[in-house]
């Protein structure tokens, strides 16, 4: 069940995870399904960053520019590797010193890594967006932000785009760091631990709030366009009331897809906001697209291809039901997902059905794979970099 393992970290400080146990007691993870494999994805490499995120909620995955990879863990340790041979090119540790008995003040990285020209983002949980240089990891600018950064920061049209945990999505001077403008996106009581991170086009940034609603902002002032609410509160219960939009919304041909928890699978117009289809289906996974169909995991870790023209499911797979299921991703004509226990499952993206299957890491897998040119990379809770090939 998705909402287990953001509950997990607390939605709010003033929630108490005992309150929803009577909702998740029952949950039980299926059992590991018995995949024949159609081929064996070998590992190429695999390097250590830090201890990792442990059992902490985080967006923290490893990031792909060129010839270089990087990756973080949450206490504040950034490093390089060359992406064909794993070769340690910097590491810089950006944790500081508190003065008492020397020890080291974890710098809480959450948000994820953003690259762009010759600058690596990444934000913290102690309300601070980093910018370093990517080429030896030193830093260029420090600032604060409004709340925790959650969200991975997003850079377009010389702006870095992050939306913090109270609600405000601001944009910083992508050379300086200077504010250049804040929206408030308002924020409830209650709610999903994680924030959507917007997504760029026509000039404007297109984000999902706690909320229920999808905004739309001029990216050159800041200047709110239009909101569209597409997630309810569903009942009077502590997990009835959540209805965050925590996914990164998509930006197809002039239309928009996105989805909430307790809420519903939406199309909209990119201009107006008006919703053109929607169907009951809830998650706070990030989606992808290719050709015609959407791909998403659901809240209860439900697999599911849906049509993007008119929101028709195509196929779902429900042989994964609250593994603690990753975003998925393609990769080589696969639908790729990782899960809790630390396995990847590969899916035939015309069926759904599973292709392969491999265990990468005990730790087990939280933040979505990423394709790095012709490879895979994942990273698991412990900080362990993996690169993979089909």
């Amino acid at each position: 069940m998705q909402l287990r393992k953001t509950l997990l970290v607390g939605l709010v400080a003033s929630v108490l995870l005992v309150g929803c146990s009577s909702e998740t007691d029952s949950i039980v993870m299926a059992p590991l399904p018995q995949v024949e494999n159609q081929f064996t994805p070998s590992i190429v490499w695999d390097r250590s960053v830090g201890d990792g995120v442990g059992e902490f909620y985080s967006d923290l995955s490893p990031i792909w520019d060129g010839t270089a990879v990087y990756a973080a863990d949450r206490k504040g340790l950034v490093k390089a590797f060359e992406l064909d041979s794993g070769k340690e090119i910097w590491s810089v540790d950006l944790s500081k010193r508190t003065g008492f008995l020397s020890a080291n003040l974890s710098a809480l990285l959450s948000g994820g890594l953003a690259v762009s020209g010759d600058k690596l983002f990444i934000g913290t949980e102690r309300a601070k967006m980093i910018a370093l240089n990517k080429e030896d990891g030193q830093v260029i600018w420090d600032v604060d932000v409004a709340g925790e950064a959650l969200s991975r920061p997003v850079v377009g049209e010389g702006l870095v785009l992050t939306h913090t945990s109270n609600g405000m999505l601001q944009a910083l001077d992508e050379n300086t760091g200077e504010l250049k403008w804040s929206v408030n996106m308002d924020t409830p009581s209650l709610s999903v631990r994680g924030e959507s991170a917007p997504a760029i086009a026509y000039g404007a940034a297109v984000v999902g709030g706690d909320n229920g609603r999808v905004s739309a902002v001029l990216l050159s002032q800041g200047q709110l366009i239009w909101q569209q609410r597409i997630s309810q509160i569903t009942s009077s219960t502590e997990i009835g009331r959540l209805n965050d939009v925590d996914m990164t919304p998509i930006i197809d041909d002039g239309i928009i897809y996105a989805i909430g928890y307790n809420g519903t699978l939406s199309a909209l117009d990119m201009r107006s906001g008006q919703v053109t289809w929607k169907r009951d289906l809830g998650s706070v996974n990030n989606m992808v697209v290719s050709g015609e169909n959407l791909y998403l995991v659901d809240q209860n870790d439900r697999v599911l291809s849906i049509r993007k023209s008119d929101g028709v499911t195509l196929w779902t797979q429900e042989e994964l039901l609250h593994r603690n299921l990753t975003p998925p991703e393609m990769y080589n004509g696969y639908l790729v997902v990782g899960d809790g226990e630390g396995y990847l499952h590969w899916l035939d993206m015309s069926n759904g059905s599973f292709v392969a299957q491999n265990k990468i890491n005990s730790s087990g897998l939280l933040s979505r794979p990423v394709v790095a040119s012709d490879k895979l990379m994942v990273q698991a809770r412990n900080g362990k970099v993996y690169l993979l090939t089909r």
